[in-house]
């Protein structure tokens, strides 16, 4: 029985639930514990699928997530993701991709890749940042990537970025991330995407140790910069990036 609830994600009645609350196998104690964790994940997912059925209550079939990473380092791209996911899906352990371990993110990255009715990944370069400055260049990420979606989306969600010039309704949320299940989706992409671009630059630039911070400002990182000065994937508009131009064996 609790078992079959697991599988379902029914509720237990009330009179079911108290029989085995007072059964005391470790067995069905176990499966208890399980069953509650479970019920509570799913309350936590169907709240974060807040703002997209509102979206369904207005008439929106697809509705998109976007999220971005890596507008604070000091080298490598800002990556950003667009995603649509079927609402109400059931992902355990979505969330804000912050929250996450690498583990669950990498897990996660798959599930919604296999999931999604529809997913985008659009990358900006240093080079972009550097000439168009860190906002301009995100919101030109976002732009891309819901242009890139297909189906096209009916109403599309953001994270704390307003985007006034797209062509259906958005909703600009702060802390979005931890407040829609498809922006969370988009963060997990976007996160895993540039994490793994860092680790493949760790391995051209490996004094640098891009693989361990991915690019923020750490203490090991100015070190470097310090000794080495910048390398070709560092943003030169940065501080203190442009402060050791020149330093060092810096390899363009």
């Amino acid at each position: 029985m609790l078992q079959a609830a697991l599988d379902s994600g029914r509720p237990l009645e009330n009179e079911i639930f108290e029989e085995l609350s007072a059964d005391r196998r470790a067995s069905v104690q176990r499966l208890l514990r399980r069953y509650s964790k479970e019920l509570a994940e799913r309350q936590r997912l169907k709240e974060l699928y807040h703002y997209e059925y509102e979206a369904q209550q207005e008439g929106a079939a697809y509705i998109a997530g976007v999220d971005e990473a890596g507008r604070g380092p000091l080298a490598g791209p800002v990556v950003v993701a667009a995603a649509i996911l079927p609402v109400g899906l059931y992902i355990p352990k979505l969330n804000d991709s912050k929250k996450l371990s690498a583990k669950v993110r990498d897990e996660l990255f798959d599930i919604i890749k296999e999931k999604a009715i529809a997913y985008a990944i659009a990358t900006v370069d240093e080079k972009i940042i550097d000439r168009d400055n860190i906002y301009r260049a995100t919101v030109g990420g976002m732009y891309e990537a819901v242009g890139k979606l297909d189906p096209q989306p009916q109403k599309v969600l953001v994270d704390a970025v307003p985007l006034d010039r797209l062509k259906m309704p958005s909703l600009s949320l702060i802390k979005g991330d931890a407040r829609s299940a498809s922006i969370a989706a988009a963060s997990v992409l976007a996160k895993v995407t540039r994490d793994r671009f860092m680790e493949e630059y760790d391995r051209e630039y490996p004094e640098y140790g891009f693989a361990r911070h991915k690019g923020y400002g750490t203490a090991d990182h100015l070190a470097a910069l310090k000794e080495f000065g910048p390398c070709p994937i560092h943003r030169r508009s940065f501080s203190p990036v442009s402060e050791y131009e020149g330093v060092g064996r810096c390899r363009d």
